[in-house]
Order: structure tokens, then sequence, then C-alpha cells
């Protein structure tokens, strides 16, 4: 066999491949393991999803290629959802595209801008998707630092100005993963500005805006005047709705970034997504009980956030309650780093979490717990956490 391309013996192993891999090497010997790791709702998808797919998977018309940009009641749906939610307007024939999950699509669109040398703006910590995918497009990731000390928020009057005139894009998702951090309109407005004055096209993961505690509300970048000139936000039906393995989100906003440049690689790869599940995703949005079921959702996250900040304070960790998403973002005690702690807790408690330095160097110092697991298992776990730090 020939080797593979450079490119791909540079990647590291993806950091969520590796802890499922450990972790199944441990059941395999019986090991009862307690997975805090990845992101992956442990609730159902609701009965009105599943049944509206039931139907739509019996229609014949859908047994054949789907349109490429997405069918045109999915883009619409999507397009009113923004509208109601937001207040923002969107043209579903042209400011509306529909992924096959917003992994691809992030992924995608940095092959869709992204020349050998071009400078991309990552936040540390991150997603790892933004960072693997811009190297191996030849660019150049330039890493912005997200901590405590600003909120887990960018200072974009640190990134020099030969840097910036150099950018393509910038990444930002708040919501955060990993660390919960959420984000105001006025951020949005600055970073938006910064955008328009150097000709970066501003990349807004929104995956968790749905997922938010505490009355906080998340807006998106969208709702910022003039942001649509510079913006592109992806929009997931994975966490709200619990369809991580359905395959379906949207990306929304800038029409050239959507239709001249994603639209172009997505077309040239893939042929859409099954237009059943795109029927499916219409009635998650569309359904009377939808909002209900989020808000449903939220109350078991929050609970769960709040018995595990209670649980961890208990043993010691300085951990603060995020207002989005169901991560923690936890200090490992002293003397540790991120793996090291995390190989503690695995081989010594059988808990999974994951090591923050996996999402960037700033991500050193940190684990992340990820609370899609039912309540007495999450208790389980602390208490064996408990045990190995106290003895």
């Amino acid at each position: 066999m020939p080797k593979v391309a450079q490119r791909i013996a540079t990647v590291p192993p993806y950091l969520f491949a590796q802890i499922d891999k450990k972790k199944s090497e441990l059941m395999s010997k019986g090991v009862d393991v307690i997975s805090l790791g990845i992101g992956d709702p442990d609730l159902p998808t609701p009965d009105f999803v599943v049944e509206r797919m039931q139907r739509e998977v019996a229609n014949s018309r859908w047994h054949q290629y789907p349109d490429y940009d997405g069918h045109l009641i999915f883009r619409e749906a999507v397009a009113d959802f923004y509208r109601r939610r937001f207040g923002v307007d969107l043209d579903p024939k042209q400011e509306v595209l529909t992924l096959i999950g917003s992994k691809e699509g992030l992924a995608h669109l940095i092959w869709a801008y992204v020349d050998p040398g071009d400078v991309v703006l990552i936040p540390d910590p991150a997603y790892p998707v933004y960072q693997i995918h811009t190297s191996l497009a030849g660019g150049t990731p330039y890493f912005l630092p997200l901590t405590r000390e600003r909120n887990f928020l960018p200072d974009l009057s640190l990134v020099p100005e030969e840097v910036a005139r150099r950018a393509k894009l910038i990444f930002l998702n708040y919501p955060n993963n990993p660390t919960g951090a959420v984000a105001s309109l006025d951020f949005y407005e600055e970073v938006v500005a910064f955008c328009q004055r150097y000709d970066i096209l501003l990349v807004s993961d929104n995956a968790y805006s749905e997922t938010t505690f505490d009355g906080y509300v998340a807006p998106s970048v969208l709702q910022v005047p003039g942001a649509k000139d510079v913006a592109v936000e992806f929009w997931s039906f994975s966490k709200p709705f619990n369809m991580t393995g359905w395959r379906i989100a949207a990306a929304v906003g800038n029409a050239d970034a959507l239709y001249k440049g994603l639209g172009i690689i997505k077309t040239n790869t893939d042929s859409g997504q099954f237009t059943a599940i795109q029927m499916a995703a219409v009635e998650a949005l569309t359904h009377p009980q939808s909002e209900a079921f989020i808000r449903e959702m939220n109350a078991i996250y929050q609970h769960r956030r709040d018995l595990a900040v209670e649980g961890l304070r208990a043993i010691g960790f300085q951990v603060e309650p995020p207002k989005g998403t169901f991560y923690l973002w936890v200090p490992v005690p002293k003397g540790y780093t991120s793996i090291s702690f995390a190989n503690l807790l695995l081989t010594e408690a059988a808990v999974v979490v994951t090591p923050g330095v996996g999402y960037g160097q700033y991500g050193e110092g940190y684990v992340r717990i990820s609370l899609s697991l039912k309540e007495e298992r999450l208790k389980e776990a602390l208490d064996r956490i408990r045990k190995v730090l106290k003895g």
C-alpha cells in the first residue's frame, strides 16, 4: 500500500476517538466505566420528531437523491425559526444551506476559503475541528487565548495588525465548548466591527444556543446590524433535540459564503442529507411542543449541573456553574496536568473526563465534564472521584 498523504500523517489522533478507545478497552475487561467525556445527549429525541421520521421514510419521493442545497421546506423552516427566535430575516433560497451536521459544514467552509499560508483566527481552547482542518488545508492557525480572567472571551486588541490583515476566517463558539462560557450581543458587535475592518469572514458555531440556564438567552451574531455582510452561523439540531445521530444542521448568513464558497465544496463532496431526515427536522422546529421540549431538557441539564457543581465543590474543586452548554470546565488539582488527572480518574475510578489540553494549550490545567448521563450515574461518578482524591 502507498503511504497516506503527508497532511494526514501530521494530524493527531482525534481526541474523542482516543478517549473512546481507552474506555472500550476497560469495558472489554468487565470494568464499569462511567463516561463524563463526549457530549452526546443521553436523553431521547422527541416522540413527535421520531413519528414524523417514521412517516417520511415510507415516502418514496425521498428515496432518490436529495436537493444539494437542502429541501426548500427545510430551509424555509430554518429561516422562520431564526425570525421567531432571533428576529433575524433570512432568504431561505440564498441565506440558508442544509448540512449533514455542523461538523462537516465547519470543515468544508475552511476548504472553501483557506489557501496555503492564509491565517485563521481560532479560539484556544476550542472544538478541535477548527484547527485540524485549517492545518489540513495548509492554513496557519493563530490562536486567541480564552482565559478565566476574561470570562473566556478573546481579546481582539491583542491580534497584531499584520496577522489581522492576513486572516481569512475567525471562529467563535458561544455558548462555548469546552468552557461553558457565554457571550453578549455587545461582544458580537465588537467582533463584527473587527471583521468589517479587516475583511474577515466571521464563523459563528452556535450549536448550543438553546442549551442555556439561569434566564440567560443566547444571541445570534446575525442580530448585529450588518453582520450578514461578514458572517455565517452554524445551527445544529443535535443538542436542543437530542439528534446527534441524525446528522442535520444548517448554515445561515452571508449568501456568497454559503453558495459561492461552502456550497461549491459540498456539491462536489456529498449529495445532501436524506430528505426524510430534513422533514423530521422541520417537525422539530415547528411542532407546538418544541419550545416546551427544549425547556424540559434544559431543566434536566440545569439540575445535573447544580448537582455536579455542588458535589465537585464539596470535594474541593473551584468550579463555576456555566450559563450555557452541558459541560463543566473544571480546574485540575495542584500537581496534575489535564492528561495526568484524566488518566488518574480513568485508571483509579473508571471515570472518563476529557483533558483540557486536547482543546488547545490554554486548556491545560482543566478537564471537561459532560452532563449527558443520568443523575444516578453522575452521583456515582462524583463519589468515585471523591474516594480517589480523599482516600
